[in-house]
């Protein structure tokens, strides 16, 4: 019976050691601190580590976490300066560097603080208009910690910074924002289509003015590259035709063959024809075959340009009358071609004479029987002039012997 009460008290005893040993000892984890008081009044704090109590006298108050907080508010409905309701969420970021003033100087520094800012935000925004409100965060933001920082210092907090998560005006408010954004949007991009249509007209008024500037250079190199080789065409004509030793004639078929070209415009009105039309168009007889294709050639002459008049009905000209120039010519080339027959049949006489009194005739020839009654200019063919244009000038044509006498 002894020994069971002896062994009661031991057991008794070991189990009180173990008590006071696990009281005696506080492990306080890192970046947290332990209130203790001691028979009811603040003894210390314990900070992280391996702490020893005393038994029974020594008791854990609060633990407090050191570390840097994070507290978001539910939205608060706040008043502007020109009279609109706000709904703003806050998020404050603090940190407990007090532990003993945390927890003697105020209950719950939690709701202290949301308290708190909720009457700074609302003395804050009071002061602004909803304009100031929506653009100045970081204004109002920097007010609220400090009014925030100064008034939980003496609670053992030090209020890091202030964020203002949103600010959500009335609706009515939202929807004029809205349009207004809309419009401004609309404008930026009006001026930014704008824009971009002046760069484009820009470039594109650049573009032709260099393809203008590429073009007339081309043209100017095209005209001058044409005109070089119409000078060398020229130039070339031109010594062919003096290679070739031209007379008269040539120059004169030529002018009538550009008559046509002359009268082709609307505008002609007159023809021009030189002093020399003469002699040019006795030439264009001689190469032509004498006085008949003179004249044919006088007559399509003449109804070339009374054509062509009639084409272009043109008006009386105060110039000389082409037909007329023409009829002129053919007149004197008729003259000349008298001129030579008269010649011709003097020979005749002179030769008739010699056969009366010597009774001989023209080797090769038949007798011609003298007929006063007949004219003599119809007895010779009518020739062009007694003097051939195709021989050059300052040599003597020789006659012919037999001009003036029946061939065949």
């Amino acid at each position: 019976m002894p020994e069971a009460i002896t062994a009661v008290v031991l057991v008794l005893l070991l189990l009180f050691v173990v008590v006071v040993l696990v009281r005696s000892i506080k492990i306080v984890p890192q970046a947290t601190a332990v209130i203790v008081e001691r028979l009811g009044r603040y003894s210390k704090t314990l900070d992280a580590g391996l702490n020893l109590l005393i038994p029974f006298i020594d008791k854990p108050r609060a633990t407090v976490d050191l570390r840097e907080q994070v507290v978001s508010f539910p939205p608060q409905p706040v008043i502007t300066s020109d009279n609109l309701v706000v709904s703003i969420d806050t998020v404050i970021y603090f940190q407990v560097t007090d532990p003993k003033a945390a927890t003697y100087e105020i209950a719950n520094y939690i709701s202290g603080i949301e308290q708190l800012t909720v009457t700074t935000l609302r003395n804050v925004i009071g002061s602004l208009d909803l304009e100031q409100t929506l653009t100045s965060r970081d204004q109002i933001n920097g007010r609220l910690r400090g009014v925030l920082d100064e008034a939980t210092g003496r609670w053992g907090i030090r209020v890091n910074r202030v964020e203002l998560k949103a600010i959500d005006p009335p609706p009515s408010v939202q929807d004029s924002m809205e349009k207004q954004m809309r419009a401004e949007r609309d404008r930026r991009a009006a001026i930014l289509n704008a824009e971009g249509v002046k760069q484009s007209q820009i470039l594109t008024a650049e573009g032709e003015k260099q393809a203008a500037i590429l073009t007339a250079e081309g043209d100017a190199q095209a005209a001058v590259l044409r005109a070089q080789g119409e000078s060398r065409a020229v130039m070339q004509v031109f010594d062919a035709i003096h290679r070739g030793n031209p007379d008269s004639k040539v120059f004169a078929y030529q002018y009538l063959q550009a008559l046509p070209k002359i009268a082709e415009g609307d505008a002609n009105k007159m023809f021009f024809f030189p002093s020399e039309i003469t002699d040019a168009l006795k030439g264009v007889g001689g190469i032509l075959g004498g006085q008949g294709a003179l004249d044919g050639a006088s007559a399509h002459l003449q109804e070339n340009v009374k054509g062509e008049a009639m084409h272009l009905d043109i008006e009386e000209a105060t110039l000389e009358d082409p037909a007329e120039a023409l009829r002129k010519a053919r007149a004197e080339a008729a003259g000349a071609t008298d001129e030579a027959a008269d010649s011709t049949s003097q020979r005749r006489g002179s030769a008739a004479g010699m056969g009366g009194l010597g009774g001989s005739t023209p080797a090769g020839g038949s007798p011609v029987q003298s007929n006063p009654g007949l004219d003599t200019t119809q007895q010779v063919p009518q020739q062009n002039s007694p003097m051939r244009d195709d021989v050059p000038s300052g040599e003597v044509q020789p006659e012919d012997p037999t001009d003036g006498f029946p061939r065949g």
